[in-house]
């Protein structure tokens, strides 16, 4: 007896497998055209503050700013980075390789916006035991020191 499954229909099966890679590739296909757009609206946000500093572009961005990013995609980034890190990073250390990634020239409103939802994931992620505190910054600017942040170990 093995211990393989028998499937009474293996074409189904196949075919499902062969749909869900294809339904795969295309989902990857249109979030790299939305990075693409999100980007562009970024830029364009960007000159028309050159030419009018004190333009409402509230209205213009309403939409994009409750969805720019993806459920799960500032964890899955936060956690990455800290994955492929050398050591412990801070909050504005993970923000600033956040903003380089998505390709956004941001001014320093935009970084306390887009490190309050690092803050927020790396708090959820304490809480879920994924990543753990390791001390305090020895090097720092004015408004330091910072927290430092890491995966958390499992015990050995």
């Amino acid at each position: 007896m093995t211990d393989e499954p028998t499937y009474e229909r293996p074409n189904t099966v196949s075919g499902l497998v062969e749909k869900h890679a294809q339904l795969s590739r295309l989902r990857r296909q249109y979030e790299a055209e939305i990075k693409k757009l999100t980007v562009d609206i970024d830029h364009l946000h960007a000159a028309i503050r050159l030419f009018d500093p004190d333009a409402n572009t509230y209205d213009i961005k309403a939409f994009v700013s409750k969805h720019r990013a993806q459920m799960g995609s500032v964890k899955r980034f936060v956690l990455d980075t800290m994955r492929e890190a050398d050591g412990p990073l801070t909050c504005r250390q993970i923000t600033v390789k956040w903003a380089e990634d998505r390709g956004l020239v941001a001014s320093e409103a935009t970084y306390v916006t887009l490190r309050k939802r690092v803050s927020g994931c790396i708090r959820a992620s304490v809480a879920q035991g994924l990543i753990e505190g390791v001390g305090w910054t020895t090097t720092h600017d004015k408004h330091g020191p910072y927290k430092l942040w890491q995966l958390k170990r499992g015990d050995q």
